[in-house]
């Protein structure tokens, strides 16, 4: 099931046309990362423990500005999980009305805090996921 977080666009958020800028897109689909992160496990002990997420890239399509005043949903689900990366689906829509307003494509590792390297997902490191991998495995054969 995905994350959803929401948020109303306040003026900081805008730039010189009176919609989010660019820059503050980033920042609200990160926030709701953060937020999904901490719905789905003990986030500080797991730190604590030496383990962190970084973004290795991010391709973002924006569809319709969002101006001062609206209310935002951000929806954020990861759509693959490989040995050592993952794919975080995130849209951000009009939450009176749902139209999409921008995309993006988050690709993430867990990495060890103390080298910096990016770990193979299992064990701790893939605390975060086990949710999701029983999901895609189904339900059990009877």
């Amino acid at each position: 099931m995905p994350h959803e977080m929401t948020v109303r666009v306040r003026g900081y958020h805008c730039d010189f046309y009176g919609h989010v800028n660019n820059a503050r897109y980033l920042e609200l689909l990160e926030e709701a990362r953060w937020q999904w992160a901490e719905s789905v496990m003990d986030l500080p002990a797991w730190q604590a423990a030496g383990f962190g997420f970084v973004v290795a890239g991010i391709d973002i399509r924006f569809r319709r500005p969002a101006p001062e005043g609206m209310l935002l949903r951000v929806c954020s689900d990861i759509v693959r999980l490989d040995t050592k990366f993952g794919v975080f689906r995130q849209e951000v829509l009009e939450a009176e009305g749902g139209r999409l307003l921008a995309e993006a494509d988050v690709t993430f590792a867990v990495v060890d805090t103390r080298t910096g390297r990016a770990l193979p997902l299992e064990g701790r490191a893939d605390e975060p996921f086990t949710a999701w991998r029983s999901l895609q495995a189904g339900p059990p054969a009877d």
